[in-house]
């Protein structure tokens, strides 16, 4: 199939760079051309289907680097994964997965789930046989036995279990390695979300191990000694990053410095909730740790947009309300929008082929109404989506007719 898109304006990549009066020609799955519709327009063949967006956006499909769609987003997330047979979960798995690509999320780094289901729902998708994202599945994630998200299945209790089960995950095809350096809130009875759970020497090895395979590392990190193990050990992205101590929080400013130097990318996984967190959290102290990050995003740190959809109030379908979190600590809607496509594209290693809107990348890619470089909340009213170039009118959402 070849579509011919054109729109008042296109988002075309970092910066908020655009173009007036643009279009974009996709030839299967990928973006042929982009540019000046009156430039555009003459390259599409006789029958192209042409959709057009005069009074809206055209931009880059958005990037959700933390995601767990096993989990529903309930009062009580891990009680429903545990009451719910494989079939049942993988079912409301894929109803998740469209609400992403609904509020125009065409890529999901998912960081953990069960018994490999997100990797089923990941070849479901590229073959069409459902609609969703591109999903980068983390598999089964590493944890201590009794630890943070033991229920997902990978408990590992000595150097031998690490390397077997990174190699396990390797086997099934995941994308990425995830590792709960911490605790961490969801799992009763677990470790308090400041303790480590590994030391710099065993999460070494998992990079090692997962370095071999030529796959990245994630850290589930909120504690201060969990960090700073996680940064020793090299790994790519750091989860969350809330620095919590014992008693309170402990910044380490040397810290920060070093994850800056070393390009590890750091996500703070704000919920759509980030306001309702804050509420119940202390305004004071949450602002306190939203202030923590703007401080850090000050000194090189570069952040990505994730909202651990699957979590208590974390729902699929709130990406916007995430990236109004950015605007809260002090980023341009630009900025904003960077850290969901290009600079998500980057962490997660894919800037090859999506993040941006140009010719030979993927055609991912979202068309709105408005534009979201004065207002993010433009971004609420996705009328097209586009995941390797198969159109998804969001449920709700006018069909826009082609001519």
């Amino acid at each position: 199939m070849e579509y011919l898109i054109t729109a008042g304006q296109l988002v075309t990549g970092p910066g908020g760079q655009r173009l007036r009066d643009g279009a974009v020609l996709v030839r299967g799955g990928t973006i042929a051309g982009v540019g000046p519709r009156a430039e555009i327009a003459p390259l599409a063949a006789a029958g192209a289907t042409v959709v057009s967006f005069p009074d809206g956006t055209v931009l880059p499909g958005l990037i959700d680097c933390h995601v767990h769609l096993a989990l529903d987003a309930g009062p009580d997330p891990v009680t429903a994964l545990l009451d719910t047979d494989d079939t049942g979960l993988l079912a409301g798995m894929a109803e998740r997965a469209r609400l992403l690509l609904d509020s125009g999320v065409t890529t999901v780094r998912d960081l953990g789930d069960r018994g490999g289901l997100a990797l089923r729902l990941r070849h479901s998708i590229e073959q069409d046989a459902a609609p969703g994202p591109r999903i980068l599945s983390a598999g089964t994630p590493l944890t201590r036995p009794g630890g943070h998200c033991w229920f997902f299945g990978g408990e590992v209790s000595d150097e031998e279990a690490l390397r077997g089960l990174v190699r396990r995950n390797v086997r099934d095809g995941v994308d990425v390695i995830k590792v709960m350096a911490t605790g961490g809130g969801i799992t009763k009875g677990g470790p308090p979300v400041w303790e480590a759970q590994f030391t710099a020497g065993e999460l070494g090895l998992v990079v090692a191990e997962a370095r071999r395979a030529g796959l990245p590392v994630a850290a589930h990190a909120h504690g201060t000694e969990g960090i700073a193990a996680a940064v020793a050990a090299g790994v790519d992205t750091i989860e969350h990053c809330t620095w919590m101590a014992r008693d309170g929080f402990d910044v380490r400013e040397d810290l920060v410095a070093e994850i800056a130097a070393k390009g590890i990318r750091v996500c703070p996984a704000a919920s759509p909730d980030w306001r309702g967190f804050a509420r119940r959290f202390g305004p004071e102290r949450a602002e306190e740790m939203f202030d923590r990050l703007r401080w850090m995003a000050g000194q090189g740190v570069r952040l990505i947009a994730g909202t651990d959809a699957g979590v208590a109030h974390a729902v699929f379908d709130g990406f916007v309300s995430s990236l109004e979190f950015f605007r809260h600590i002090g980023f341009s809607p630009a900025e904003a929008i960077d850290a969901a496509t290009v600079e998500a594209a980057l962490a997660l290693g894919i800037a090859s082929d999506t993040g941006r809107l140009a010719p030979g990348y993927r055609a991912d890619l979202i068309a709105v109404t408005g534009d979201p470089l004065a207002d993010l909340a433009a971004l609420r009213d996705v009328r097209l989506t586009m995941s390797a170039g198969r159109p998804h009118v969001p449920a709700g959402s006018p069909a826009p007719a082609p001519r």
